[in-house]
């Protein structure tokens, strides 16, 4: 990386009281100097705030303040300058004009980060949190993201990369001393130390359930026959008139999406056309997106008409949808309209037909009855995926396949440990291991994944 100084608005566009604009590189306080005649930017301390007027030659551009954070206590370790500035994007854009015209360039997407972590301010991991505070969008999501920011992941990765290490610099120094055949790594510690990776990196891989429900939100499909009451349940957990409600079968034609949250979790709604046979070319559409929708979904709730006289249709659906990661939840719906005993019946008709473990809610969602039983339903699917005895949860895909490939690298160490391959063998396995260990924290990396990584920033972060 080159020492550029970069530039860029650190606010979001648009007007707004106050924006940001950041400068970042060895030459950051010289650069805005040029512009800001109030005061001798190199004799002042470092966190220290300055007001008066950003000129470009003789015109004042602003009255702003200016922060000073001389490296290496800045975010980037370099030499940083945040200049506060009424929030009027015209005003904003002639700051950061006038900037490149004194030097400064402006910054790629995520460059601000990238610098800290080639720097040694973060890892790879809290780097990609920092993206994961941003776009957190619910307190579940918000938490996960600060607990890998302070380090997380990688203080549980650490400390089992350098009892590997220490493993591997024994096995290295076993082919150092090959013609002598001495044996100075004591395998039945090694394969315990591979059991205790084996065990956490499980661990770990099997909280990207939860950690994805967390980050995406969990898709749950609204299914049913036509007026079963899709799109009434869909206003009642949204509590606003989202859908269009009518008597008149078939009015819902497209999906509908919409997020819930239900204590820190966010959950995507999906009303969905109702199914049926249709000869109505658009209706169809809409069936058979509704079909798709369910292929995605991690819940589905299907609304039977706790009315209707003959529910066979209802079961040959469901039957058609379920699959064994797929939680079901059955719903009779209007129940204001039918007897105790009649919605008891629905209920015994369906445990007698599907085999498939599933949740029997009564409902009249025109009513508000029993939605909050419905809500906590939802939210205990999600709780259900937390393992109590891990604190770590992993939300990234990157880290999700990286953990999957150090776990393949472990078992192919104790391979060749159990069938006594050759020690340059166990020492490629065990580099291999080590390997992808790293690529999480970015010990291990490249320039392509890299740009991968930050390219998905936002200017400015």
């Amino acid at each position: 990386m080159n020492n550029d100084t970069i530039c860029a608005l650190a606010t979001a566009n648009g007007v707004g009281a106050l924006g940001i604009i950041r400068v970042s590189g060895n030459d950051a306080l010289s650069v805005v100097q040029k512009s800001f005649p109030a005061k001798s930017l190199v004799k002042q301390k470092s966190h220290t705030i300055h007001y008066g007027y950003f000129v470009d030659g003789e015109e004042a551009i602003d009255e702003v303040m200016v922060s000073i954070f001389l490296a290496p206590k800045s975010f980037t370790t370099e030499n940083s300058v945040e200049i506060a500035f009424h929030g009027s994007p015209h005003i904003g854009k002639r700051i950061l004009e006038t900037l490149i015209k004194n030097g400064a360039r402006m910054a790629k997407a995520g460059e601000f980060t990238l610098r800290a972590f080639i720097n040694g301010r973060i890892d790879l991991s809290q780097a990609e949190a920092i993206a994961d505070v941003i776009a957190s969008e619910n307190e579940a999501s918000r938490k996960v993201a600060i607990n890998q920011l302070k380090g997380g992941i990688t203080n549980e990765i650490s400390f089992l990369r350098t009892d590997l290490l220490n493993f591997v610099s024994l096995i290295e120094l076993e082919l150092d001393f090959a013609e002598e055949d001495v044996e100075f790594a004591d395998r039945s510690a090694l394969n315990q130390l591979l059991d205790k990776i084996e065990l956490k990196l499980n661990s770990l891989i099997e909280s990207f359930q939860y950690g994805n429900a967390i980050k995406n939100g969990t898709a749950v499909a609204i299914i049913g026959k036509p007026n079963a009451g899709k799109s009434t349940l869909l206003n009642a957990l949204l509590k606003e008139e989202r859908a269009i409600v009518s008597n008149i079968a078939g009015t819902t034609r497209d999906t509908i999406e919409e997020v819930l949250h239900i204590k820190g979790h966010a959950f995507r709604l999906i009303d969905t056309a109702g199914l049926r046979e249709t000869v109505d070319e658009i209706e169809a559409i809409g069936v058979k997106k509704a079909k798709e929708k369910v292929e995605n979904a991690n819940i589905l709730v299907y609304l039977a008409d706790a009315a209707t006289a003959d529910f066979s249709e209802d079961i040959e659906m469901i039957q058609s949808l379920l699959r064994d990661d797929l939680k079901l939840i059955i719903c009779a719906t209007k129940i204001d309209e039918v007897s105790p005993a009649a919605y008891e019946k629905v209920e015994d008709i369906f445990r007698s037909a599907i085999s498939q473990e599933f949740d029997f809610i009564k409902i009249s969602a025109v009513e508000n009855q029993n939605i909050q039983d419905l809500k906590n339903e939802l939210s205990s699917y999600v709780e259900q995926l937390k393992s109590a005895e891990n604190n770590v949860v992993i939300t990234n895909q990157r880290h999700f396949e990286a953990l999957g490939k150090s776990l393949d690298a472990v078992n192919k160490v104790k391979e060749a440990i159990s069938f006594q391959i050759s020690t340059e063998l166990l020492a490629y396995e065990l580099r291999n291991a080590l390997e992808h260990l790293g690529e999480i924290s970015g010990e291990v990396t490249n320039d392509e994944v890299l740009g991968n990584i930050f390219s998905k920033f936002c200017i400015g972060k």
